[in-house]
This record gives C-alpha cells, sequence and structure tokens, in this order.
C-alpha cells in the first residue's frame, strides 16, 4: 500500500481524536502509521527538504485542514483535540472527509478562497516533485553528453568529478590520468594524501554496450598489478549483474558507477551544470507566534 495522501487521512485522524482527549502530534503520527501498516522504509521516507517524513507531513496537513474547518483545534503547542463540530461530523459518520467534504463549513470555503488552489499534495509535496522532474530532465541531458564525449574527455570528466566530490583533498596534483598506451588498464589515479600513500585508482570505459564481469576482473588484476585496495570504475552504458555481484564479493574495494550515477552525482555536485535561479521557500514560524501569545498554535 502506497503512503495515503493527506486527505485520506483526515478522517482516521478525526476518529483518533472521538475520546475528546488533548493528543499529542507524535504519538497520533505513530498510531496513524500503525493503522496503516507502513512499512519501515515508507515510515523513514522524507520529503526533499528533510524536514520531516512524508507521512509526517501529510498529517500534519490533515490537520492543518481540519483544522481550518473548525472540526479540530489546538489547545497546546504540537497536540490537538476534537471540537463540538468535530464531534457532529463523526456522528453524521460520512465515508470520507476530504476538501470537498470541508467545503460545507464556512471557514474553510473562506480559507480555500484565499489559497486560491486545490492541491491533490502537500505544497512541499508539489514543489518535491517539480524539483525531481527538474532533475530528471537535466540528468538525462547529462547522460546524453556524456555518452556523446570522446574517450579522452570521458576520462578528464571522470577525474574532475571525483576531486569536485572531495577525492584528493587540496593538495596540488591530487589527480592525474594516466590513461594511453601501456596503461595496465588503469586510466587514472586519486591521492588521497599530499604523499601518495593511499590512493584510488580508475577505469573509465565510454562504451554503449555493458560491461560485463570479465572486464571487472581486468579492472581487479591491474588493481593487483598496483598492490593497490581501492579502486573505482566508471562507465557511460552499464554493469551487468553478474559484474555487479562479482564486486560485491570482492576484498578489494571496487565501486561501480555507470552513466545514469554518474549523470546524478554531476547534478548533486555541480559538475557541468549551473544554477540559473534560487528560490527562498518560507513558512509561517509557528513558534514565533505561539511566544507571542503564550499559547498552542
Amino acid at each position: 500500500m502506497p503512503i495515503p495522501d493527506y486527505q485520506t487521512l483526515m478522517k482516521p485522524l478525526l476518529l483518533k481524536l472521538a475520546d475528546g482527549q488533548i493528543h499529542s502530534m507524535t504519538n497520533l503520527i505513530q498510531k496513524l502509521a500503525d493503522e496503516f501498516k507502513l512499512t519501515e522504509e515508507e515510515r523513514a521516507a522524507r520529503i526533499a527538504s528533510g524536514r520531516r517524513t512524508v507521512f509526517e507531513n501529510r498529517v500534519w496537513w490533515a490537520r492543518t485542514y481540519l483544522k481550518k474547518a473548525g472540526l479540530i483545534q489546538s489547545p497546546e503547542r504540537g497536540r490537538v483535540s476534537i471540537t463540538e463540530r468535530g464531534k457532529e461530523v463523526l456522528r453524521e459518520n460520512p465515508d470520507r472527509i476530504d476538501n470537498d467534504y470541508l467545503m460545507r463549513f464556512p471557514e474553510f470555503k473562506d480559507f480555500r478562497k484565499r489559497t486560491k488552489v486545490d492541491p491533490v499534495d502537500p505544497p512541499e509535496e508539489q514543489i518535491d516533485r517539480a524539483l525531481e522532474q527538474l532533475r530528471s530532465a537535466v540528468t538525462g541531458e547529462l547522460l546524453e553528453r556524456i555518452r556523446n564525449l570522446s574517450p579522452s574527455a570521458f576520462e578528464r570528466l571522470v577525474l574532475d568529478l571525483l576531486l569536485k566530490m572531495g577525492y584528493g583533498g587540496p593538495q596540488l596534483e591530487a589527480g592525474e590520468l594516466t590513461g594511453g598506451s601501456g596503461d595496465e588498464g588503469i586510466d587514472g589515479v586519486i591521492r588521497q594524501d599530499p604523499l601518495g600513500l593511499d590512493t584510488i585508482y580508475l577505469q573509465a570505459k565510454r562504451w554503449s554496450q555493458s560491461v560485463g564481469r570479465p572486464e571487472i576482473q581486468k579492472f581487479v588484476g591491474a588493481l593487483a598489478g598496483k598492490k593497490a585496495k581501492k579502486g573505482v570504475f566508471l562507465t557511460t552504458s552499464e554493469f551487468t549483474k553478474d559484474a555487479r555481484d562479482y564486486a560485491k564479493g570482492l576484498s578489494e574495494k571496487v565501486v561501480l558507477l555507470d552513466g545514469r550515477d554518474l549523470a546524478q552525482l554531476m547534478y548533486e555536485y555541480g559538475l557541468g551544470v549551473s544554477v540559473v535561479r534560487t528560490l527562498e521557500i518560507k513558512r509561517v514560524d509557528t513558534d514565533y507566534f505561539s511566544d507571542l501569545s503564550g499559547e498552542g498554535e
């Protein structure tokens, strides 16, 4: 079962308050997660800002809309209780409480007029989804450009990326390309300390076909020739399952990065991309107003 949307959570949340007692949002979120039998992965999934989990965020928005309709109240910060109107709604026992249902209440109707939106998902999740669509489009273009590079340009890119990620440190000559005739299967090195005592060896393949286990075995052999224990194998294409399984079982630490991994890392670390606009997303600071009034949210 997918994580329920905030409208699906409205009635279950109101039912949890039917006893008329004051409940903490933290406990309510836990009880609702149990009721919907969310997995540990679903409970841990976070919105892009990281401020809350997806499920927490949706419960809080269900709480906000129920409060705007006058069905619940917040007598203390982070705590809620049902109102007389909320009890009347439970006695009516509608099949579902959602935005359409809440439009019967004038306070909610006025609230919706002022917001002028009727979102299926909470605003933060709409923003997250839009950002993910933008990210997907940019990483798709990055991948296309990566695959059109010459072999030497691709080797330069992977070296730049690892240095951008912080491997090699600030020292001069922290990384270099070694590819060419007689490279013995090593295309580049990253020195993680000034004396070069800890080194990562690179293999970069600008291929269209999948990279299989034999290529990884050759790379491991090249590492053995250098008496090395760390290597990164990068490709513009993909790795076969056999290649990935083989790499997982090695005593040496060999990381496999395919074209999609590279595009995602370039996006994350700002290589080959530029910032065209920065947006500030603000929300009401409820702590500030609670401190002013000395009351709950």
